[in-house]
């Protein structure tokens, strides 16, 4: 038994001469692994340019008559986009911005036909043309789905104000010789948005993006509508009722960098020095 204690001592008695001897070797240098970006988050600024396909509801006036007929409800050119705008990135998945844009001049041309008892048909037409501009203030929500090979998707919804101005209107009635004009008006009405599109990270501080926007921009309305004889019995602009339009932009975003990006650390291990 007494052999038993001793070999028992003497093994206790190596390993403490062991982890002694050990703590008095110089110790390894810490594994250092560098840190995991998870993304990069403060303020950005960012440019828009993009063309507009616009649609309208209806065209309205107190000067139709009961029986007035559209042979063509009116339709708007393609016209370009430019937009400037300021964000925060808040994570990897919300952002927020303020945008302002010009909506530059779309023509416009709409066809109908309205009794007329002066006219050897009894009906006569009227060519209605002009051209319609905005200026558009959204602040915007964004929701970045994720991101592959420095790729995200993202949708988004937007709400603001427009002024939509309409300019050169003009109500030509060719078979009675009937022309009447309208001076260049505007008004502000409430405007929304829908977004989706792709985003793809050049640099950790530039993104280009490529979208597309169904926007809501309201009425607009023409000024008082006058004869080219300068008369006029009633006070009738022209209004312009439901005006929508599917927008394809291109944009670039730039970020400011006043906050550093979120990162992950591995610690080190821990040791000691001799």
């Amino acid at each position: 038994m007494v052999g038993v204690k001793a070999f028992a001592f003497a093994g206790i008695a190596a390993l403490v001469t062991t982890a002694a001897n050990a703590a008095d070797m110089p110790g390894l240098p810490p594994l250092e692994l560098p840190p995991i970006e998870e993304f990069a988050h403060g303020w950005y600024l960012r440019g828009d340019i993009g063309m507009s396909n616009q649609q309208l509801k209806k065209l309205d006036s107190v000067s139709f008559t009961a029986g007035t007929e559209f042979l063509d409800k009116g339709g708007f050119d393609s016209a370009p986009i430019f937009g400037l705008g300021i964000g925060y990135q808040f994570n990897s998945w919300l952002r927020l911005d303020i945008t302002g844009e010009y909506r530059g001049k779309a023509g416009f041309r709409a066809l109908d036909r309205a009794p007329n008892g002066g006219s050897p048909t009894g009906f006569q037409t009227n060519e209605y043309t002009g051209s319609k501009s905005e200026w558009t203030f959204l602040f915007n929500a964004y929701a970045d789905l994720g991101t592959w090979y420095n790729i995200t998707p993202f949708i988004g919804f937007g709400a603001g104000a427009s002024y939509n101005r309409i300019h050169h209107f003009r109500d030509v009635a060719v078979p009675v010789s009937g022309v009447a004009y309208g001076e260049p008006a505007g008004k502000w009405d409430f405007a929304w948005a829908m977004h989706a599109g792709l985003a793809y990270s050049v640099s950790r501080n530039f993104t280009v993006e490529m979208s597309y926007r169904y926007i809501s921009l309201g009425d607009a309305m023409s000024g008082d509508t006058i004869t080219y004889l300068g008369q006029n019995s009633v006070y009738n602009p022209m209004h312009f009722k439901g005006i929508t339009s599917h927008d394809v932009r291109l944009g670039l975003r730039w970020l400011l960098d006043t906050q550093p990006p979120s990162q992950t650390y591995y610690p080190p291990p821990l040791m000691r020095r001799g």
